[in-house]
């Protein structure tokens, strides 16, 4: 593991992040032997909207009963729900071995292990053969990544003929300087944004042919705008992404908050076929 990795992995790492999970879930009286997605929805879908977002992605083509890759699962969150309500098998990547580790014992917690495998790989140098999934599947998670021809182009050899690429990525729009701490990067030194423009000229350049794009920045200010009035109100939630980003969960929020209403970066969500 080269440097960057080892800090994009230190900006992410929680130790004993499963066992905090429990913790709070016995904390609300929630039996170990009944828990069940929902109970854990706010925490492991890490990225904006949360799981509402990760249905409509789900929606956009008809994935049921799929061979699915996750590229960046975290939690793995996406995974279990694709897993559980369309029929899929889902493998899912990511560089942290704890999220990867935490991910593993979600999914048994919750029954779904059968059908949702968690490995630690480089999204740059995927450990699958060619042509193996239907559908790869991505949120949030090139914003860590530089090179993005490896990243567009490991995606495009482990899919099928056919296959489908379904994204929703933060990327950047106007020329502002971007202010850290952010959800994804401590710093600048471990971002690496890149706007709509330049994604799509490298899903063209690979031979992907464009299906729909949608912009999803309106949908994301209500929901921050929404998420810091109940966190001034209420305080943070028993289990929800505090447990991930921690002290600085409010100003992390903040941040990507302003720079989306200022035009500095925006969301959008797509499906490309190969």
């Amino acid at each position: 593991m080269n440097k960057l990795h080892k800090n994009i992995e230190r900006h992410y790492l929680k130790a004993g992040l499963f066992e905090d999970i429990l913790q709070r879930l016995k904390e609300q009286q929630i039996a170990l032997d009944q828990v069940k997605r929902s109970h854990i929805s706010g925490v492991d879908e890490f990225h904006v909207r949360g799981a509402e977002v990760s249905k409509e992605l789900a929606n956009s083509i008809d994935l049921h009963g799929l061979h699915v890759l996750d590229v960046g699962c975290g939690l793995g969150g996406p995974c279990r729900m694709l897993a559980d309500e369309y029929q899929c098998t889902v493998t899912g990547i990511d560089l942290s071995q704890e999220y990867v580790r935490t991910a593993a014992k979600l999914s048994k917690l919750v029954g779904l292990d059968h059908k949702t495998t968690f490995i630690r790989a480089d999204a740059t140098e995927l450990p699958f053969e060619n042509a193996r999934f239907e559908v790869v599947w991505t949120q949030h998670a090139q914003m860590n990544i530089p090179d993005k021809n490896a990243f567009y182009s490991e995606i495009k050899r482990v899919l099928k003929k056919g296959g489908y690429f379904l994204f929703y990525e933060i990327l950047k729009k106007g020329d502002g300087a971007v202010a850290y701490p952010m959800p994804w990067a401590s710093d600048a030194g471990h971002s690496f944004l890149f706007t709509a423009a330049q994604m799509e000229g490298f899903l063209k350049a690979l031979g992907f042919t464009k299906k729909e794009t949608n912009d999803q920045t309106r949908a994301g200010i209500d929901f921050f705008e929404a998420l810091i009035e109940r966190l001034k109100t209420s305080g943070p939630p028993p289990l929800g992404l505090n447990v991930l980003m921690g002290g600085t969960t409010e100003q992390k929020i903040t941040n990507l908050l302003t720079h989306l209403k200022k035009g500095d970066l925006e969301l959008i969500s797509g499906t490309y076929q190969k």
